[in-house]
């Protein structure tokens, strides 16, 4: 197999999996919309009318009509949702570029695996967003987690094939590693536990530079708006594994939303693999190799919203949707054997 044909494989990395970021945020505005379904999946006010039937038989017949009519449902909004985001794909990002036979391109070391830990994010988010729905229609607690949690590496894996077959990308064995990842890790701990113990969260905080070149360097790599630089400026980025203490220690006086994070970001990334840019004569038009890129490790408290108790549907709508995102707080980071105290780290 034939490596992708990258020009400048620092800007081309940031394209590729900045839809990556892109579809996490998509994943939380379906999680609304899926776990407001699950919330109300309560016997009495999904099927208020069972109140007043007597026949079991009855109250069974309407509960799976029911169930089917929302499964149905489930299945539309999975098909339109994959479907319509994969046509928006195709069209934004790869429409612009020559179609390509099936290739490989090793991005495993690009941006300090930053990029990666987005994919598994994105894969873990997208099955738990997606398991609500298939619980709320009805599915066991076994069946909504398989579907749901796989449909977020299947998802994934579509878009790799994409990238294998355009000129500027390359199918990326790393790439699905770390969905595979993301999935199983909401699988492995809803089959386990039938709940989430350790959350998967992402932070991100906005980086400003007064070096000119680093400036323009950096509006060329990740954009100039806030929201282009939350998608692709990998320095900016942080992602945490929550643990939820009370879960793990239940005879604990501890309350129930306190959480211990471990975080992973990086910084001085002004390219995918070093900190050089060439044009399309292979002449260097950048060259920052003086600035160090560094990997960076955080330990934070946190809080996981999903354990504040609260009688408003809308609101645990909300905090179940806000909980893929890490909480602002104190934190240590651990920079190249220096610790650092941060009052509060977004």
């Amino acid at each position: 197999m034939i490596p992708a044909p990258v020009q400048n494989s620092a800007f081309v990395a940031s394209h590729s999996c900045a839809f990556c970021k892109g579809f996490g945020i998509f994943i939380i505005s379906v999680f609304l919309f899926s776990h407001s379904f699950s919330q109300n999946a309560i016997y009495s006010e999904s099927y208020p009318v069972l109140h007043t039937v007597s026949n079991a038989d009855s109250v069974a017949a309407f509960k799976k009509k029911t169930n089917n009519s929302r499964t149905w449902l489930v299945s539309g909004i999975n098909a339109a949702s994959y479907g319509g985001s994969l046509m928006i794909l195709s069209a934004a990002w790869y429409r612009d570029y020559d179609k390509t036979p099936f290739h490989v391109f090793n991005d495993s070391k690009e941006w300090l695996q930053i990029d990666k830990l987005g994919h598994g994010w994105s894969a873990y988010n997208t099955g738990r967003a997606s398991a609500a729905l298939w619980k709320w229609a009805g599915f066991s607690n076994k069946n909504a987690t398989l579907i749901g949690g796989l449909s977020g590496t299947v998802y994934m894996t579509v878009i790799e094939f994409l990238d294998a077959h355009s000129s500027e990308w390359g199918w990326s064995w790393a790439d699905m590693a770390a969905n595979l990842f993301g999935s199983g890790l909401f699988i492995g701990q809803q089959l386990a536990w039938e709940e989430q113990r350790i959350q998967y969260k992402f932070s991100f905080h906005s980086k400003k530079y007064d070096d000119p070149q680093l400036r323009n360097r950096s509006d060329e790599l990740f954009g100039s708006s806030w929201n282009e630089r939350m998608l692709k400026d990998y320095n900016g980025q942080t992602y945490w594994f929550s643990f939820n203490l009370k879960s793990f220690f239940p005879e604990s006086k501890l309350p129930a939303w306190l959480s211990l994070s471990v975080g992973y970001g990086a910084d001085g990334m002004f390219g995918g693999f070093e900190n050089i840019a060439k044009d399309e004569n292979d002449n260097i038009i950048f060259d920052r190799r003086d600035i160090a890129r560094k990997r960076q490790f955080y330990l934070a408290p946190d809080i996981d919203l999903t354990k504040i108790k609260t009688d408003s549907r809308f609101l645990r709508t909300l905090l179940s949707a806000l909980n893929a995102l890490k909480f602002p707080a104190p934190a240590v980071e651990l920079t190249k054997g220096k610790l650092k105290l941060h009052l509060i780290y977004f």
